[in-house]
């Protein structure tokens, strides 16, 4: 026979559950019978910016835009008590944010008529993650395409060029300008298939653990002596930041392109800044092909700039080849980034609206392990966890 639940037992069970709820990751809110929220994990309080204390009072009406699906979501539950899920729910608002799209698990509480349970899982960087793979395979598209173009299109424009060449010392010098111009296209083609081709390098990056600062320290000093140099730097680093395991030269590479995209973007606009930062952000992790061990992508850097912005139409596209803004651009700089990033087991992805563009660079930081570390580089895939 099993005694009675003392007060002291109830108290230690609603500490215990309490202590659950806080430490899920994904934010969980109770709603009674009257709409009010009746608790709030620490998840939930960060994402919907109030106190747990300020939600109490509240009902959860006033946090969420008006006519939202939630609401009906709630009655639904309430009426058929039984849970429900609803995906990519878009509680973007003044309040909450942009971007806030999320999927929902709505359920009814058994020992609280009325009530119901709603934990929220935030969508925007899982469909981040999806659109870099998708990016990915875009640019492995231009692995084949590389590769016959240099075979098929380079050895007839060496002959054309040639043959340019010869014309230019027989014609009148009133038609040497055509065929200076036949040269100058064919060298400009030539120098397009010579970038494509870097898609076609599936060699094993060759790594070794980095501190992200002197490789940023570097591009930004390279920058400030050349095409950034009326642009003011700003640096949000955390010191404390455990070593990348990565190519110095192609992370180079990386942040040469964002920065120099970033000063393009900002012109020649008055007050112009970029800022680069440097954080931890435990929580992102990648599922590997071929194994069954998940990677986490903790070291977070950022290039960040205060110019007009990309166009809502490209920002889907942006790391996909032959996707550019600039009148004279090839549209290769950025596929060539995800490429590199992708290679080192991490992800990029933009945030863009005016007067803020943020290109965020998520990647693994260095283990011991180094094998392991080349396994994600060649077959990291996308499932979030």
């Amino acid at each position: 026979m099993t005694s009675k639940p003392t007060p002291q037992d109830n108290a230690t069970g609603n500490a215990l559950a309490m202590a659950v709820l806080n430490s899920v990751q994904n934010p969980v809110i109770l709603v009674d019978e009257e709409g009010k929220v009746a608790f709030a994990n620490w998840e939930a309080e960060s994402f919907f910016g109030s106190s747990a204390a300020y939600l109490a009072k509240n009902k959860i009406s006033t946090f969420i835009p008006f006519g939202s699906p939630l609401l009906a979501l709630i009655d639904q539950v309430r009426e058929r008590k039984a849970p429900v899920n609803e995906y990519r729910v878009d509680l973007s608002s003044p309040r909450l944010g942009q971007e806030k799209l999320v999927d929902l698990y709505v359920a009814p509480v058994v020992s609280e008529p009325g009530s119901v349970v709603i934990v929220f899982q935030e969508r925007s960087m899982a469909d981040k993650i999806d659109r870099q793979l998708t990016h990915r395979a875009a640019a492995r598209s231009v692995t084949g395409l590389a590769s016959m173009l240099a075979h098929e299109i380079k050895n007839p424009l060496s002959g054309i060029r040639g043959a340019a060449q010869l014309l230019e010392t027989s014609v009148p010098d009133e038609d040497r300008a055509l065929t200076r111009l036949i040269c100058d296209e064919t060298d400009r083609i030539v120098s397009l298939v010579d970038r494509m081709e870097v898609f076609s390098d599936e060699r094993p990056v060759d790594r070794t653990a980095l501190n992200i600062h002197s490789v940023l320290d570097h591009v930004k000093a390279v920058a400030k002596a050349g095409f950034a140099r009326d642009i003011k730097f700003l640096e949000m680093y955390d010191p404390s930041l455990p070593s990348v395991f990565a190519n110095r030269d192609q992370l180079i590479q990386v942040f040469l392109n964002l920065i120099k995209n970033a000063a393009e973007a900002i012109g020649g606009q008055s007050e112009g800044e970029i800022t680069l930062t440097t954080a931890y952000r435990p929580g992102i992790r990648l599922s590997v092909a071929g194994t069954r061990e998940k990677i986490s992508l903790p070291l977070e850097f950022c290039v960040i700039d205060n110019g007009p912005g990309v166009p809502a139409d490209i920002l889907p596209h942006l790391f996909d080849p032959f996707i550019t803004t600039k009148t004279n651009g090839s549209g290769l700089g950025l596929a060539l980034v995800a490429k590199i990033i992708g290679a080192h087991g991490g992800i990029i992805e933009c945030d863009s609206q005016p007067r803020r563009t943020v290109f965020r660079v998520l990647m693994p930081m260095h283990k011991e392990d180094s094998a392991f570390d080349d396994a994600v580089a060649l077959n990291s895939t996308g499932s979030v966890k």
